[in-house]
């Protein structure tokens, strides 16, 4: 196995989605969707822009993921009180009983990668892991 960080991170990555997907087989939900829905959890009501960012998808991506979820009667959008260019996006029932889904599958995925790894050691993984994404960020922003 290659033991480079992008390999490793890329590797992980994919492992994880394609599990995730195997957990929700049986909800209609598709790539993209579970992320929405985890964001979603703690920002309902979010706009499109901040869900596009907080997801790491372009705009476009996003709007053709929410018109789907939208279809399945997962949420709502709404135009903010004021300015109709702006659409918050709300959770209906259905969809926070999938979100309840992908919450219990994330947190299985998450107990098994961290299987037989110390708190400590868990923590100290996870503080590296958040200065590897921010120093890729500020490489990012300076581009």
């Amino acid at each position: 196995m290659d033991e480079t960080v992008h390999y490793l991170l890329m590797a992980s990555h994919l492992r994880l989605q394609k599990q995730l997907l195997d957990r929700l087989k049986g909800t209609g939900l598709t790539l993209g969707q579970p992320k929405v829905l985890d964001y979603l959890r703690d920002h309902n009501g979010a706009s499109q822009k901040a869900i596009a960012q907080a997801c790491h998808m372009e705009p476009g991506s996003l709007s053709v993921i929410l018109t789907r979820m939208e279809g399945q009667g997962l949420l709502r959008r709404q135009a903010a009180e004021g300015d109709r260019r702006t659409l918050h996006v709300f959770l209906t029932p259905h969809g926070t009983l999938r979100m309840e889904q992908v919450t219990q599958a994330f947190q299985v995925l998450e107990d098994q990668a961290f299987q037989g790894i110390p708190p400590a050691q868990r923590a100290a993984f996870l503080q590296t892991l958040q200065k590897v994404y921010d120093n890729l960020g500020k490489e990012a922003a300076a581009l």
